[in-house]
């Protein structure tokens, strides 16, 4: 197995880079990895994590949730059901910011329930997603034919009034390289949706190395808000707004907790979950997740 050891910050560049915390794969590996933070943009990410061609193994759990649309215990009933609501959310929410109808470009789309979502609205929806299980449930769950991640940087000359990551980014080896692509194929006036963990929330500092979110070695990357910016300004693209989703703190909590003590601590991660939700009304840039709405810069 191929690993990708860093010697410079995978978003600014920088050579300010230390360890931070280990932290363990709790659903597949129980390999644990070293989380290193940049002191420049404050970059947290992975170090020493499998390669693109090794990764694969890593998403081979029937607990992920994602690919394979389990319903399996009651934390995952809960996951599906405030999906369910969260999709309505979403979808209002690229309307909102883009038109009614449009072009959209889905990408880590998992089984198709938000594309699925979005064609019932009007939209001409593509999606990509790289497990061949989840584009598998895909046609299974809802007709749709899912791509591979070749689709976004094929010269066909498509632009989208819409793209979507909903935790995504977090995932994408080629993170450069990727984010160009983006911008490359945003249409006129298109905004891109970017949902990533917020590791500067207080659920994040209440389990610190046991919070959820860090999923190692499937999270590459640890966003705060102000890597996310850098990332974008380097592309020559901007934050316009960030959105809460404040159901993630809740359901990082539970999990966190389950990893933490062996078993789900329903009242006690309740509380984190209340109180970093709290926390987050009063600076939103401290929300368990945010979604980041991303344009061309002027």
């Amino acid at each position: 197995m191929n690993r990708i050891h860093y010697s410079h910050c995978p978003v600014c560049n920088s050579t300010n880079i230390d360890p931070l915390l280990k932290v363990k794969d709790h659903s597949v590996s129980k390999e644990e990895y070293v989380v290193w933070q940049c002191r420049d943009c404050t970059l947290r990410f992975t170090q020493d994590v499998p390669d693109e061609d090794s990764i694969g193994p890593y998403y081979a759990s029937p607990d992920y949730i994602s690919h394979s649309n389990t319903s399996k215990g009651l934390l995952n009933q809960l996951y599906q059901n405030v999906r369910r609501l969260t999709l309505a959310q979403k979808a209002n929410l690229v309307e909102r910011y883009t038109r009614k109808k449009g072009s959209l470009l889905d990408i880590g789309a998992g089984i198709g329930a938000f594309l699925s979502a979005m064609k019932q609205r009007g939209w001409e929806a593509r999606g990509i997603e790289p497990d061949e299980g989840a584009r598998t449930n895909a046609k299974e769950l809802f007709g749709l034919t899912l791509q591979e991640p070749s689709l976004l940087f094929e010269a066909d000359g498509r632009r989208y009034d819409a793209i979507t990551l909903w935790h995504v980014l977090e995932h994408v080896h080629q993170l450069h390289p990727y984010v160009a692509r983006l911008k490359e194929r945003l249409a006129e006036g298109g905004k891109i949706f970017i949902a990533v963990p917020n590791y500067t929330s207080a659920d994040a500092a209440a389990y610190r190395n046991y919070w959820a979110a860090y999923d190692v070695p499937r999270h590459l990357y640890h966003f705060s808000p102000q890597s996310i910016s850098v990332l974008m300004n380097a592309h020559g693209l901007r934050v316009i707004e960030k959105k809460p989703m404040w159901f993630d703190s809740f359901y990082i909590s539970l999990l966190s907790s389950k990893y933490h003590r062996g078993r789900t601590s329903w009242l006690g991660a309740g509380l984190n979950g209340l109180r970093s939700n709290l926390a987050a009304l009063v600076n939103r840039d401290r929300c368990s997740s945010l979604i980041y709405i991303v344009e061309k810069a002027s």
